[in-house]
This record gives structure tokens, sequence and C-alpha cells, in this order.
């Protein structure tokens, strides 16, 4: 067999020269400060993980959001509807916190509201939640009898530590779907370089539009912009004021506005609103105009101050006296005098 190869002797490792002890002082301080920066924050400023709020998915130890993102209901007019909603606190200490229903789009800090935010009513407003626990805290709607049929969005606002968490609530109640959608306040700005424009719901279901433009001028086409959804959901009644973006509005023209919006319900179903509003503007760079005018002004008050120069330059001549007149007179003039009176023919 053929001899083995020899290994070479291992070479003894460098010896690290020590630190001094106020340098390894240092070095753990720093160390520490990276652990800290690199720890999660709290958002509840009790130095614990912060409590959620979310649907509940019955029994078992899964959080609640993991399972559905917001609560959905629908029911007719009188009916009451039950759910139940989870406040998790994940924290080594109690934690209590309140519960109350609002309308969508309501301020977090004000009243229940007077649509769905009124109608949702807990077993418990106050709940105190032990450390590392999730607490189930029943909850009903109960829908009025004289409500309109249609969307009736909400909130499940939990406030607790200093914190304000919200849930959506999908309410719809049944009866007849009306989609109904206008655009209204159309405005062309040429200084911002933009069109201006309002979108009103005046359906009873949430709606999620989409706006097309169109502008004609004197010598073609200045804007053809296909349908494209807008990030905003219009709830039933509101009021949003938009913008579209005009950057190369021209300087010089007449320009026809024309703004469809178009809107599909919500659940796969085939009903759409739609509206068409107009608007029309004369673009004219008044500082050209301006400064053309003053200029065509200064001509004419040149060219009129040079004709009255020249009117005072032409003298007029003056009558002549008697004795210029004698002395401008010639031999036929005399001849003519000095016979007059002695009967001669002349």
């Amino acid at each position: 067999m053929p001899p083995k190869p020899s290994m070479p002797p291992k070479q003894p490792m460098p010896l690290m020269p020590l630190m001094p002890a106020s340098a390894r002082a240092a070095v753990v301080c720093a160390a520490a400060l990276l652990l800290a920066a690199a720890a999660p924050a709290h958002a509840d400023g009790g130095g614990s993980p912060a409590w959620s709020v979310a649907p509940s998915t019955g029994s078992g130890t899964r959080p609640a959001q993991d399972g559905r993102p917001a609560f959905y209901a629908e029911g007719a007019p009188g009916t009451v509807l039950q759910d139940t909603v989870a406040v998790t606190n994940p924290g080594p200490k109690p934690r209590t916190v309140s519960l109350r229903g609002a309308d969508a789009g309501a301020d977090a800090g004000a009243d229940n509201g007077k649509d769905t935010g009124a109608w949702i009513r807990f077993a418990q407003r106050q709940v105190k939640v032990p450390p590392r626990t999730r607490a189930e805290v029943p909850f009903t709607v109960a829908v009025p009898e004289d409500a309109v049929p249609g969307d009736h969005p909400g909130v499940i606002v939990a406030s607790g530590g200093g914190r304000t968490v919200g849930v959506r609530l999908h309410l719809r109640v049944g009866g007849p779907t009306l989609p109904a959608l206008t655009v209204e306040r159309v405005r062309i700005d040429q200084g911002a370089g933009r069109i201006t424009y309002d979108l009103v719901n005046r359906g009873n279901t949430v709606l999620k539009p989409k706006l097309a433009v169109h502008a004609d001028g004197v010598f073609g086409t200045l804007l053809d912009r296909p349908a494209r959804p807008l990030p905003v959901e219009l709830l039933p009644g509101r009021r949003v004021s938009l913008s579209e973006p005009w950057p190369d509005i021209p300087a010089l023209d007449a320009a026809d506005v024309r703004l469809t919006a178009t809107a599909t319900v919500p659940g796969g179903t085939r009903t759409r609103a739609r509206d068409t509003a107009t608007a029309s503007a004369r673009f004219v760079p008044w500082g050209a105009v301006v400064g053309g005018a003053a200029a065509l002004l200064a001509v004419a008050g040149g060219a009129l101050h040079l004709v009255r120069g020249r009117g005072r330059d032409a003298r007029v001549p003056e009558p002549e006296s008697g004795a210029e007149r004698e002395r401008g007179q010639g031999p036929d003039t005399a001849r003519e005098l000095a016979a007059a009176g002695t009967g001669e023919e002349l």
C-alpha cells in the first residue's frame, strides 16, 4: 500500500491581545445598546406586546387575526344579528379595553353614530383581559324596521392603553339594490394643470368607481384616458372631491372636457352605476396678450406724438401789410391806377 501522506503540523492559533478593562466595558455597553435597538417596539407603551382586536374564530388558541379580516352580516329590516369580537392580550399584565360601535368613515373619537354604529350592542362595553389570554365578547346588530335596504358599513372600535383599533363591519340590509353615482362640480384649473370634480354616491350600496377622461380642443383630441379604478370606496350618501392631473394643459385653445364615472356593485352582480359630466374652458395666454397690447399702445402713442410735432412745425403765412402790397405792385398795376378817373378806356 502506498504510504499515507504526512499531515502538516498544526499551527498554533495566534493569541489575541487582551483588551483593557475599560475597553471591554465599552464593547459590552455597545452590544447592549444594539440589542435594545433591535428589540421590537410596543405600541401600548406598557413594555409588553400590544393587545389586538379582531372577529372571533371560535374556540381554540389560534389568534383571531388569522381568521376573518372583518365582520360580515346580512339581514332584513327588523332582524337582530349576532357575532363575537375577540380581544387578545399577549402581554404579562392584564389589559382593560372598551368597546363601541361607529359608522364607517366617522371620526374615531366621535359618538356611535346615527346608522350602524347606533345599532350595535355589546354584552360588555368594557372587558378586562388577563395576561396571555383572549376574551370573547358577543354583540348584536339590531336592524331597525325602517332601515333603508342596501349597504350600511360600520366599525367595531376598541380603545385601551392609549390605543384605538377598529375592525370593519360590512352590513347589508335586505331589499332592492339601488346603485346611483353622479359626477358634479367639474372644474378645469389651468394654473394648477388639473381637472377637479366631485363623486357622489346617491344610491344604497358601496361603490368602487372608475373614471374615464376625454377632452377635445379646436384642432383635435387633447386627452383620451380610458376608465381606470379610483383609489376610493364610496359609501352610500357620501361625497368625495378628487382631481385628475393635466400637466400638458394647452396655453392657447378652447377645450371641452367630459368625465365618465362607472361603478359595479360588489358581490358579483352586473348592476352598474354610471354618470357623465362636462365642462368647457378657453385658454388664453393673458400675459402675452397684455404685453402685446401695451406694445401697440406705445407704438400708437409715438405715432401720435410725431404727427403733432410735424403739425407744429408747419407755419401758416401771415397776411401782407399795405406797404408790402404796394412794393409788390407791378407796372401794369401802376398804369391802371393812373388811368383811373380820366375817362380813358382801360
